[in-house]
């Protein structure tokens, strides 16, 4: 499985493989100067095609675990993914089966996965061993999250863990070598009263603690984004890639309740039109694709790196909006 800070890189690379840069460099080959011309419009359209990433959780039943396993994923692979993530439950009550995930999707897909780490209810020793396990299925790549406690309530440190998910960034960059993501909010986090600047600057503290790129909550305003990403990039000095975090709408109810969890806004044009389609869920559905590739559009136009998408375990609407972007 690949490191997914190479992916990232790869796509962003500007030179060419050394294979053209040889072609190059020998004398009087008309077959050699074919073949440079070959491997350099290969090279630029695999740079041009985003990096696509899918965010799973771990289902709570055995008919859950199959579906996406056996129905889920391999539809969502003729997207051609380059990694996946896999939550982890508040105050770490997924742990093993996040794990367990992880490894069946690496084993049985072939596809890269993100594990995520939180610092709820962790000692430092208790992520150590973590780290251990994450490296022996194989896994290269760590999402670093400070997490929810499991009762909804206020964060509090562990003793003998960690305050900030910037400190569990810079224990599993001196732990061993891991790929590590963290997350980024384009509205600002919902706990950081200081407003989004001060997020932002908390940001910054995680990628110099050592991330290596950041992925964002999901937004459905992409000037929140473009703001995000100037600030960061022009004021903060931020080289990482931010890639933004997309949802499909599945239903009116079920994205009002997710937005007001995490804090997102939904614009008042969007709502307006989330009222009028109600509890037509089949007709949300097919909203939430064109308003999602819309998003996506802009998005890819604008420079974003690539596109991560929270799935909810589905397949459909994320493959839709691949299909309509032309990146199936």
């Amino acid at each position: 499985m690949r490191f997914i800070r190479d992916i990232y890189a790869a796509k962003t690379a500007a030179k060419l493989p050394a294979c053209v840069a040889e072609a190059s460099n020998l004398a009087g080959a008309s077959r050699a100067t074919d073949r440079k011309s070959e491997i350099e419009t290969a090279n630029t359209a695999a740079r041009r095609r985003p990096v696509i990433s899918f965010e799973f959780f771990p289902p709570k039943t055995g008919e859950g675990e199959s579906n996406l396993l056996e129905k889920h994923i391999p539809a969502l692979l003729q997207a051609r993914p380059d990694f996946c993530s896999v939550t982890y439950g508040a105050g770490g009550s997924t742990r093993d089966k996040t794990l367990m995930i992880v490894d069946r999707i690496q084993r049985q897909h072939g596809l890269t996965a993100l594990a995520h780490l939180t610092c709820v209810n962790h000692t430092r020793e208790q992520v150590r061993d973590l780290l251990g396990r994450i490296r022996d299925l194989g896994c290269k790549n760590i999402l670093a999250l400070r997490g929810d406690p499991p009762d909804g309530g206020e964060f509090k440190p562990t003793p003998g863990g960690f305050e900030f998910s910037s400190q569990l960034v810079k224990f599993i960059r001196e732990a061993g070598d891991f790929s590590i993501g963290v997350a980024g909010f384009p509205e600002g986090h919902i706990a950081c009263p200081q407003g989004k600047p001060a997020d932002w600057r908390h940001l910054q503290e995680k990628v110099d603690a050592g991330a290596d790129f950041v992925l964002t909550q999901l937004f459905f305003d992409n000037a929140d984004y473009f703001e995000f990403r100037d600030y960061l990039t022009g004021k903060l000095g931020v080289r990482v890639p931010l890639v933004p975090g997309i949802i499909p709408i599945l239903s009116a109810a079920q994205i009002t309740r997710f937005t007001r969890l995490c804090g997102a806004k939904i614009p008042p044009p969007l709502r307006t039109q989330l009222d009028e389609l109600g509890d037509d869920d089949a007709a949300a559905i097919e909203f939430g694709i064109g308003y999602a590739t819309r998003q996506c559009e802009e998005l890819l136009q604008a420079g974003a790196p690539g596109l991560h998408f929270y799935t909810l375990n589905k397949s459909y609407s994320t493959v839709q909006v691949l299909k309509k972007l032309g990146l199936t």
